[in-house]
């Protein structure tokens, strides 16, 4: 074999092993990948059940019910437009209040139940993550357009 063979099955060898490490990278990225999306939207069909997303917004008045093993909570999640019942096992956090703002990560089952894996309050009552204010805007926008003729 040619030097110039040579060198030029190391080089592609090596393009070969470069494109297989970005496929590797890509596809680690893509099962990460978290999307943030309203009760307004899950209900609308915009969020993939089973796959992992966050879910933004207010703590429903009324909604929270601690279960008797004292780890197991069950509330509801509200953009003021729509809401979505979530379940989540574990301790919460202590700004955990209804009426408050709330983002939780989790999984959506098929029967529209959400089962949070990590629940984040928000840390004063002037802070709202961004997603879920823009959120909240949405939904009080669309409520608006409903209402008025």
């Amino acid at each position: 074999m040619k030097t110039r063979h040579k060198r030029l099955a190391l080089i592609m060898g090596g393009l070969g092993l470069l494109t297989a490490a970005v496929m590797l990278v890509l596809s680690a990225f893509q099962d990460n990948l978290v999307f943030f999306h309203s009760p307004s939207e899950i209900l609308q069909g915009q969020a993939t059940p089973e796959r992992m997303l966050r879910i933004g917004g207010i703590v429903e008045e009324g909604s929270v019910q601690r279960q008797a093993d004292g780890l197991s909570v069950k509330f509801a999640v509200t953009d003021t437009a729509s809401s979505i019942p979530v379940v989540y096992q574990g301790s919460l956090p202590d700004l955990f209040r209804e009426g408050k703002g709330v983002v939780a990560q989790g999984r959506l089952d098929e029967a529209g139940l959400f089962h949070a894996s990590q629940v984040l309050a928000k840390h004063d009552e002037n802070y709202m993550p961004p997603e879920a204010a823009d959120a909240l805007q949405q939904a009080q926008k669309s409520m608006l357009t409903v209402v008025q003729p």
